[in-house]
């Protein structure tokens, strides 16, 4: 059985309001933009449950030109605490053609910043067998932390 182990802490700054940043992460049709959308893959499904105990769950085809092309991947978040503005805590995994890769607790932490807001996720897995790991992972979320301030920015 291999496993690694693995968590890192991501801090941006903003100059959008903290309710701003809150909503690119809480409502639909900002999250999707940023969450869901990507030149790397097909969107098959997507759902969204912004609540405690809600899920949301992202089903792609990765295309061509990508290191996995073909592979359908599925990453499930059940949300474990909202704190309207403040906090937000998840529950995620990410399958690999219905093989398990990894199992994760996200934070997300907004607070105000002069006039502008801190965001700080701290991501916190267990990688199983063919997962890509921490640094690969890191990767991952500081690009997609970019395009969630890119869109919650007011200019």
């Amino acid at each position: 059985m291999n496993q690694a182990f693995g968590t890192f802490d991501i801090v941006k700054t903003s100059r959008a309001k903290p309710a701003a940043v809150f909503g690119a992460f809480a409502f639909q049709d900002r999250k999707s933009r940023w969450y869901a959308s990507s030149p790397g893959h097909e969107v098959i499904s997507y759902a969204f449950d912004f609540s405690v105990g809600g899920e949301e769950k992202l089903t792609a085809r990765m295309l061509p030109g990508t290191p996995i092309a073909g592979s359908v991947l599925c990453w499930t978040s059940t949300y474990a605490d909202i704190v309207d503005g403040q906090r937000i805590v998840f529950f995620q995994t990410l399958d690999r053609d219905d093989a398990r890769l990894s199992a994760a607790t996200v934070t997300v932490t907004i607070e105000p910043d002069g006039d502008g807001t801190k965001v700080t996720l701290t991501h916190q897995a267990v990688y199983f067998e063919g997962a890509d790991g921490p640094e690969m992972r890191r990767m991952g979320w500081d690009y997609l932390m970019n395009a969630a301030l890119e869109s919650a920015d007011p200019s």
